[in-house]
């Protein structure tokens, strides 16, 4: 079978009991960095040391199919650098074909910095979207958060420490200066911080200059507040642009707080 095992994302002591039998047994690792994987061998004193396939961003589609036919014969350990493979990671791209082979995959749970950052925040954690790294150039950053200007759910994104203080600086020019924040560096580490505030708090302490590993948590929009009457128009704008009855009531359910029932019956009552 193909085993997804989550690392450690800073603090060694997270490695899990599982991931550390799974390690000593293993007889062919796939991993994001093989380096890494040797040193965390070492660091965790094991001794065993198996055969180790280098699988990375650049070479995932064309090593999947030769994973998946070794796994037909023995079990195939997935390592990313940290934390759980496939989570922008490599590792989608060889679940998608053992799942299309009928290789069994499953996974061995760990340390997680979407969840960690989500958990730590402060922010609402019932419903929430991970959104991986925004672009790195400000035109197409910036439209990707006029993109998300209208999602409810609380947001997690990754970010380069040396990007951050733009990043923050195009989200409080996109989605609002006081939309609030947190953000999460050095998680599980020595120096762990997690600095909350407004999106022009965090960017003006961020022009400073910020190290490490950073988790950017970013609170959903606050519904806005219309009357049915205008719901519905709404919704109506959205099927004359080609949506589905149904689909444009979820949306402006969503952004406005009012009943996606209600609305679509009303719509549905005005198209007669």
């Amino acid at each position: 079978m193909i085993i997804l095992a989550a690392t450690p994302i800073g603090n060694l002591g997270d490695a899990s009991a599982r991931l550390v039998e799974a390690l000593t047994v293993a007889t062919v690792i796939a991993s994001e960095d093989t380096r890494v994987t040797v040193h965390l061998l070492k660091a965790l004193g094991i001794e065993n040391r198996p055969q180790l396939i280098s699988l990375h961003e650049h070479n995932e589609r064309g090593k999947a199919a030769e994973l998946v036919e070794l796994a037909r014969d023995q079990d195939v350990l997935v390592l990313s650098d940290a934390g759980m493979p496939t989570v922008s990671d490599p590792g989608f791209h060889l679940v998608d074909a053992a799942a299309s082979a009928g290789v069994v995959v499953t996974a061995l749970p760990g340390p997680s910095a979407v969840i960690t950052a989500l958990a730590v925040s402060g922010l609402p954690t019932d419903r929430f979207s991970f959104e991986g790294f925004l672009p790195r150039k400000p035109g197409d950053r910036r439209k990707a958060l006029r993109d998300l200007a209208d999602e409810s759910r609380t947001m997690v994104f990754f970010e380069s420490p040396n990007r951050l203080a733009a990043s923050l600086a195009d989200l409080a020019a996109t989605l609002g200066e006081d939309r609030r924040a947190v953000v999460c560096r050095e998680l599980t580490k020595f120096f762990e911080e997690v600095k909350r505030g407004t999106a022009i708090e965090l960017a003006e302490w961020a022009s400073g200059g910020v190290k490490g590993e950073i988790c950017l948590v970013v609170a959903g929009a606050t519904p806005r507040i219309l009357d049915l009457g205008s719901g519905v128009e709404e919704v109506l704008a959205l099927v004359a642009d080609g949506a589905r009855l149904k689909e444009a009531a979820v949306e402006v359910a969503a952004a406005t707080g009012l009943s996606k029932r209600e609305l679509y019956e009303a719509a549905l009552k005005s198209r007669r």
